[in-house]
């Protein structure tokens, strides 16, 4: 039976054009790039290709991006530097939306003294560019705030919060895992000092992960050891997968506007179907200012995770929330933030859509989601009608 991969926030399939890419790099091509032989150095020049297609992407420099592990990783990295970088500030700035990569990183900077602000969104999931203003002070070493929420799909206004960090004289990190590839992102035109990515979102392989630094800035490294990465990031690279990301950097700038409207027009679909289909049924997050991709639904007196198993029955796959928080028994953070009602947090589910998402997919969905929701709400001790 076909797969239907609705899960695509959480890793998304490596782009066939990327993998061809990356192949060769596991056998003929398998120089070490800091060799002094012209075996080594060739492998060298094609690092430095696609870190040129990478930059592209968001309108940088080549030499501004830093290739990393992961997304994770840039993250970190980036509240370490700034925090370096800003020795006499104790202040750190992000919301409470964030992925457990930034959220918990600054939970842990907290407890070694740091004040940490952690910034409200309303019920919809939006920040309040004024919040932001109204929490920066003069011990304001940096601000951290997500590009788009992996959970809801809300996007955040990182332009006009980045320019105010800036006029502050603070610096700016964004974690834009979720929106690389799937909005238009140009640092040139919006005064970000640190950026985040990560490579198995954007059809690149799992491993590999950039961070973006300002030209300029003052950094230090996280990783010590050798002098790769013009001495910013110690340890041999991961060539292929630095191959593969390049590739899937070009592949998705020149596909991203016809992209986003056909995964727009298949979420509209899916969602608009199981409002009408699926009885107690609600939508997470602002509908009106979200990734195209994404779709945070509640069903309300049913168990998520009952939904999940269902569907996996059937060989559909989506999720409850941001894979990185999987496993934790407490309801997502993100819905817990935004207000979900109490009879509707546990009922979420998140389908996140791809270039490779079908309309066939989409039917699946519709077809399943209905009768999956009916049969769990028939055993419920609740149905409808929960006890308060």
């Amino acid at each position: 039976m076909k797969v239907v991969y609705l899960d695509n926030n959480a890793t998304t399939r490596v782009a066939d054009e990327a993998l061809e890419a990356m192949l060769p790099y596991f056998s003929t091509l398998y120089g070490n790039p800091s060799s002094m032989h012209t075996f080594g150095g060739q492998i060298h020049r094609k690092i430095e290709a696609a870190r040129e297609e990478v930059a592209s992407l968001i309108n940088a420099e080549p030499e501004e991006i830093i290739f990393t592990s992961c997304g994770t990783e840039s993250d970190n990295t980036a509240i370490m530097n700034g925090l370096e970088a800003m020795p006499g500030k104790r202040h750190i700035i992000t919301t409470s939306v964030e992925h457990p990569a930034v959220l918990n990183f600054c939970r842990r900077m907290a407890d070694k003294g740091y004040k940490t602000t952690f910034l409200p969104v309303d019920k919809l999931g939006r920040l309040k560019p004024a919040d932001v203003e109204a929490a920066v002070t003069d011990n304001t070493a940096m601000v951290t705030i997500m590009y788009a929420n992996n959970e809801t799909g809300v996007i955040f206004p990182i332009e006009e919060i980045a320019e105010i960090v800036k006029s502050k004289g603070t610096l700016f990190h964004t974690d834009a895992v979720q929106a690389v590839c799937k909005i238009p992102i140009d640092v040139k035109k919006t005064p970000i000092d640190m950026l985040s990515i990560s490579g198995h979102k954007i059809h690149a392989p799992k491993g590999i992960g950039v961070l973006y630094i300002r030209k300029g800035m003052r950094f230090t490294p996280y990783m010590i050891g050798g002098h790769q990465e013009r001495g910013r990031r110690a340890g041999t690279e991961n060539v292929a997968s630095i191959i593969g990301f390049g590739k899937a950097c070009r592949l998705a700038g020149t596909l991203l506007h016809k992209e986003n409207s056909k995964l727009r027009a298949l979420r509209d679909r899916l969602e608009e179907g199981l409002l009408r289909s699926c009885p107690d049924a609600r939508i997470n997050g602002d509908s009106a200012n979200r990734l195209p991709n994404t779709s945070n639904m509640s069903f309300e007196y049913v168990d998520g995770e009952a939904i999940l198993l269902k569907l996996n029955e059937d060989n559909i796959c989506a999720s409850s929330g941001s894979a990185c928080a999987s496993g934790s028994p407490e309801p997502s953070h993100v819905l817990k933030a935004i207000e979900v009602p109490y009879t509707a947090i546990n009922g979420s589910i998140r389908f996140s859509l791809s270039r490779y998402t079908t309309d066939e997919d989409i039917d699946m969905v519709l077809e399943r989601m209905p009768v999956i929701i009916k049969e769990l709400r028939d055993i419920s001790p609740f149905g409808r009608n929960p006890v308060k």
